[in-house]
């Protein structure tokens, strides 16, 4: 559903709220490596994702990435995903056609319209603090155990 960039700019977040909770800051080294994201690509998802104040950043030995609370309790899905990649992800036809629509519908957007209708539901109203907190309970993973 979401782009490349996008999954790697949501766990990103996700990061950064973890280590922002304990009023600590994350370097861009370490993000990338938490969220297995090549160093380049990371940088200016970042760089993205600062520009549209979801995050912070300080530079200099003791700087790099955060989150404040309030982004923390506040930011959603939507708001991620539309930094990165604007609204065409969860606008678009899911066939690619310019003009679908009710009036002038694609062959699938009957049946897609209803999942589209949740999904839009879900990134509107899903917060990174929703997301932090099933983590921190154990109820969802941002990474699988490599054993």
């Amino acid at each position: 559903m979401f782009t490349k960039a996008c999954e790697y700019g949501i766990r990103a977040c996700l990061i950064v709220a973890q280590y922002s909770i304990n009023e600590n800051r994350i370097s861009l080294k370490e993000i990338a490596t938490s969220i297995d994201s090549p160093e380049a690509f990371t940088a200016k998802i970042l760089q993205k994702l600062v520009k549209n104040k979801i995050l912070y950043s300080i530079q200099g030995p003791q700087g790099g990435f955060g989150m404040t609370p309030e982004n923390i309790e506040k930011t959603t899905l939507q708001k991620i995903v539309y930094a990165i990649d604007g609204d065409s992800s969860y606008t678009a036809c899911v066939l690619g056609l310019r003009d679908c629509s009710d009036k002038n519908p694609c062959p699938a957007h009957k049946k897609y319209k209803h999942i589209k209708a949740d999904f839009l539901e879900m990134i509107h109203t899903t917060t990174v603090a929703d997301m932090v907190n099933d983590v921190e309970k154990g109820l969802a993973f941002l990474k699988l155990n490599e054993d």
